[in-house]
């Protein structure tokens, strides 16, 4: 069993975060709303506090078209955030692949319908100590504690695959220990010496390395290139029986996944700085200035059957899902994604 440790320092944080996704859970008892018409249906969500999730962006670029968000309060995780999608808590839900995986291989009815996050040479996830660690290659993280967001997730996948490649055992890798700590506190808890190790992406990374102080150990994309990581879910049922409002959202988060793509840095800033401040949830906007990328590979979060097989052996070595069971084709559909047919305008 893979050791959780959860700091004194960010318990509190913890417990306040659940709680605010708590808080919405007497709002997603009801279902997704219409007048008679997919044309207005209402998708219930959680988001991340002090970013902007793609689907917020395409509804404030008007890309949403006939489908209206409803925020219900902020996730902790991904496999939190899908786990409320399969329960039908929420609407739609995102997660790295491999959790994807492993929530539809448990026998949960939901398919995947767009990929929305991943690592590129601006939204890479890498490892990092202060400059001070002795911490320098794999077997030097025998022990140690490393901060990441979620267990289960994609930084507990990398940093797996990472050790093994670099010849630890299992029992090795199994030693160290995974801290879950919010996004935002992992910089604290490293220079506070409360983990030895800090995994970190996009903006909380860039932060981080203006600070000064630290250094990479590794990367993702030292191992993986430019891939996408993550998609975004939602019930078959509620796909069956709205088809439209399915297609509308995955149209309308390819389109503002490109627009990201094709608008330079300070308006994409911007935007997410307006979308945050105009949405009053008490958060800060510091950090926004150091967002890279969405790191979607491919164009339109268009998915491929590469983004599930990556992590086959992973899957398989932790006991979630045999490498020959693992059909993609049963995770994911293209169906709604104009980026997929050719008929994106």
């Amino acid at each position: 069993m893979r050791t959780k440790t959860l700091l004194p320092l960010v318990a509190s944080l913890a417990l306040v975060l659940g709680a605010t996704t708590a808080c919405g859970s007497g709002e997603q008892k009801a279902s997704a709303s219409s007048s008679g018409s997919d044309s207005t249906v209402e998708l219930r969500y959680q988001g991340w506090a002090n970013q902007v999730t793609l689907p917020e962006l395409a509804e404030a670029l008007g890309y949403l078209k006939g489908v209206k968000l409803k925020y219900v309060g902020n996730t902790i995780s991904g496999p939190q955030d899908i786990g409320a999608a399969a329960a039908g808590q929420v609407d739609f839900g995102g997660a790295f692949d491999g959790a994807v995986a492993k929530l539809i291989r448990s026998g949960s009815p939901v398919k995947a319908v767009i990929a929305y996050y991943g690592s590129d040479k601006g939204a890479y996830n890498g490892f990092y100590v202060l400059d001070s660690s002795k911490i320098r290659t794999a077997k030097d993280l025998v022990g140690k504690k490393v901060g990441v967001n979620t267990l289960g997730g994609h930084n507990e996948a990398v940093l797996d695959t990472y050790l093994l490649k670099n010849g630890l055992t299992w029992d090795q890798v199994k030693s160290v220990q995974l801290v879950p700590l919010p996004p935002p506190n992992t910089d604290q808890a490293l220079r506070a010496h409360q983990i030895d190790v800090a995994a970190l992406t996009g903006q909380f990374r860039e932060q981080t390395l203006a600070k000064g102080g630290v250094r990479a150990v590794f990367s993702d994309s030292q191992y993986f290139g430019d891939f996408s990581a993550g998609t975004y879910i939602f019930r078959k049922d509620f796909i069956a029986k709205h088809p439209a409002a399915v297609k509308a959202f995955t149209a309308g988060v390819a389109k503002a996944i490109e627009w990201t793509k094709s608008t330079p840095h300070d308006q994409v800033i911007a935007e997410y700085t307006k979308i945050i401040e105009g949405r009053k949830r008490n958060e800060t906007t510091s950090s926004l200035k150091y967002w890279t990328s969405a790191g979607v590979a491919t164009k339109g979060g268009v998915i491929q059957d590469s983004d599930f097989t990556r992590w086959g052996d992973w899957l398989e070595q932790t006991g979630s899902v045999k490498k020959a069971d693992l059909d993609v084709k049963s995770l994911y559909t293209n169906e709604f994604n104009p980026y997929a047919s050719g008929s994106a305008s």
